[in-house]
């Protein structure tokens, strides 16, 4: 049998289940605590908690809605914006070959959270599909969230997202 350590995801096992929104209950945290990146009028972009791979990133409104044309369209133009300067920072910082970005609607489609829409900015690179996840089943992680955290938040903390 295969093992693979991953000592970060006890907490997550023993921590106390909330009936809530994370994409409602975050904005009101701290930003490191919340791993928020950058916070806009109507919507915020913040790291993954459980990426699938390092520089995973999420962009939801504040409002509590589940699906696409219920945006405002002040908000799906923040939304937007969001999405590229979070890009513009991947790029900068990471250097990745490519992006996957795009939302999971309903269930079905693999919402995890199906009831508050968010997108997903998901950097790639070239040759990142390796040998691992496709014979071996396990992804691997580069670098730690909050290590990632902090090389990223300084980059959002210099863009001007509309407030």
């Amino acid at each position: 049998m295969k093992k693979l350590w991953a000592p970060w995801r006890i907490e997550y096992i023993r921590s106390e289940k909330d009936d809530g929104c994370i994409f409602c209950d975050k904005p009101k945290m701290d930003y490191k605590e919340g791993l928020i990146l950058v916070k806009g009028k109507t919507i915020f972009t913040l790291m993954n908690l459980y990426p699938y791979t390092n520089g995973h990133l999420m962009v939801a409104p504040y409002r509590h809605i589940d699906s696409f044309h219920e945006l405002d369209n002040s908000e799906k133009i923040e939304l937007l914006e969001h999405i590229d300067k979070s890009v513009m920072v991947l790029k900068e910082v990471m250097n990745p070959d490519g992006f996957n970005i795009g939302a999971n609607l309903g269930e079905a489609a693999g919402a995890g959270i199906k009831d508050h829409i968010h997108f997903h900015v998901v950097p790639r690179w070239a040759g990142d599909t390796n040998f691992m996840p496709v014979l071996g089943h396990t992804k691997v992680q580069v670098q730690g969230l909050r290590d990632c955290y902090d090389s990223l938040k300084p980059h959002f903390d210099r863009i001007n997202i509309t407030n």
